[in-house]
Formats: structure tokens, sequence, C-alpha cells
């Protein structure tokens, strides 16, 4: 995710370096050609570029539109999961017998809230293609991580060993029904967070509607010099490529919103969140050997 600092010119420009650099070898050729051998004989009424400007205004308007929603909703998943991962441990803490009359019990939920961070790193690390079980080790049994590798969907894998954890405490009269209901709501909730993140990643943006936009910038790109070089002559170079570059720039950035797992820096930060949820979850079952903030030197903080 970007952060509220300096965003260097040579990233933002650097998304657009190809577009611009075509659009400048285009513009400078029309404009050459135009003023020393004056073959270009072709005038296009400025009226004609204006009309198909505002069309693509408003499409990628549109488009960026629901980029951002996309971006949004993925924002707010996170932040129920960092809800439900806190909700989930608190319940685990206070319906349970008070874990210091047994160490048994202290073990079960440090041991199911090592698996809580697990799940919180699993997660992200799938919807960025990345391996699942990468650094899992260190929150899970050897038991345990035998047992999500063999499952393709390790989070998945991860909430079923949750769910057992749970029936087995009601069965050894640990919680009550009541109780177990409550705390299975949450592991359902998770759950459907987890749904709701893979929809987002597995739903692709309609590529024809990207295509068309895009062949249709071009068109306007192409057209652009012909309709500026009566009024402008060869300064019509350095204005085509200003107005190309921001019909590129606002296209860019809505490609890049509309996948918000793609390990980039305008993604959702699910590497900073899940450090979040680490570190209050340690607090709460006093475990102090806690990790540092993930504090980016950088722009955007993953």
């Amino acid at each position: 995710m970007l952060l509220k600092k300096n965003i260097p010119i040579s990233y933002v420009f650097g998304k657009v370096k190809y577009e611009v650099s075509f659009v400048l070898i285009y513009a400078t050729l029309i404009g050459t050609w135009d003023k020393y051998f004056h073959v270009i004989n072709i005038s296009i009424p400025l009226s004609v570029p204006m009309i198909l400007g505002t069309v693509l205004s408003l499409l990628l308007a549109f488009k960026s539109n629901q980029a951002y929603d996309r971006w949004w909703e993925a924002r707010i998943i996170w932040g129920a999961i960092v809800n439900d991962s806190r909700t989930l441990t608190r319940q685990l803490l206070n319906f349970i017998a008070d874990p210091y009359v047994s160490v048994n019990v202290k073990d079960f939920q440090d041991r199911f809230t090592y698996r809580q961070i697990a799940w919180c790193y699993s997660l992200g690390q799938s919807l960025r293609n990345e391996s699942p079980i990468e650094g899992l080790p260190k929150y899970l049994t050897p038991g345990e991580l035998e047992f999500v590798s063999k499952h393709d969907n390790v989070p998945n894998a991860l909430l079923q060993l949750h769910a057992r954890d749970l029936k087995r405490l009601l069965e050894d009269g640990q919680i009550n029904k009541y109780q177990q209901v409550e705390i299975d709501g949450t592991l359902t909730r998770l759950c459907d967070a987890m749904g709701k993140c893979e929809r987002i990643k597995n739903t692709v943006f309609p590529v024809t509607y990207g295509l068309y936009i895009h062949f249709s910038l071009f068109i306007f790109i192409l057209l652009l010099p012909f309709a500026l070089l009566e009024t402008f002559g060869i300064l019509q170079i350095p204005m085509v490529a200003i107005i190309a570059a921001s019909f590129f720039l606002i296209e860019k950035m809505a490609i890049h919103l509309q996948d918000p797992f793609e390990n980039r820096a305008t993604d959702t930060p699910v590497t900073a969140i899940s450090r979040t949820i680490e570190r209050n979850l340690m607090q709460m079952i006093n475990d102090y050997q806690i990790p540092d903030k993930i504090n980016s030197t950088d722009f955007y903080v993953l």
C-alpha cells in the first residue's frame, strides 16, 4: 500500500515510460515531417479528438471507480480479519477455565493462538501466489505442519484444525454449547473473509472492457497530433505527450488497483496487517517476545 510519503517520480512515470516514449516518437515524426518536408496535409478538427477524449474520460472514470471498489473491499475484509482474530483469541482465553490452573490449558490456548497467526500469514501468502507454508514452522507443531502440507488450501486446513480443537473442548467439558456456538461463529466469519479474498483474487476484471479502452486510447493519441498541428505546430509534441501521459497514468492506476493481491506497491498490505495481528495476539497470551512492527523505509508497505 502506498504511504503518505513523497512517491518518486521514477515510480509514477516508470509505469508509462514505454507508452509515453512511443507517443513522443510518433508526435515528433508527425511534427518534423510537417515542418520540414510538408508531406503531411491531413487536418482533423480539434472537436474530433475532444469528443473521443470525453468518452475516454467517462470510461476511465468508471473503470477507476470499479477498480478502487475492489481494492477497498479487500482492505475492509482484512480489517475484519484483524477484528475476528482478536475476538477468537479473547473468546479462547475467557471461555475456557483459568489457564493458570492447568498447564495443559495454557499450552492449548498458546497453540491455538499461534495457529491463528499462521492462518493470517498463510492466507496473505496464498493470495499473492507465494508458498502458503513458508514461515509457518515456527507457529505450528510438526503434526499440524504435516497435516496442512497435504492440502491445496492451507488456510482452510488451518481452520479445520481450529474446528477440531473446538469440538474437543466441547467434548471435554471445557466450554458449553453456547460458547462453542460463539467461537464457531467467529471461525465462520474468518472462513467467509477467506472466501471473499479468493473471490477478488480469482475474478478477473473484464478483459474485453480494458482492451477496448486501451484500443480507443491509442486511436485518440494517433489522431491528436493532426488536430493540434494547425494551431500549435511543432509545439504539439510536448502537448500530446502530456495529454497522453495523463490518460495512460489513469489507466495504469485502475489496472493496479483492480488486483489488490499481486505483491505490488499498490497492494492491500496483508503482510503488515498480519504482523499487527501477530503482535496483538502474542500480547494477549502474555508472550512479549513479539516481533517489531513493519516500518517501511520506502514509500509503500506490503
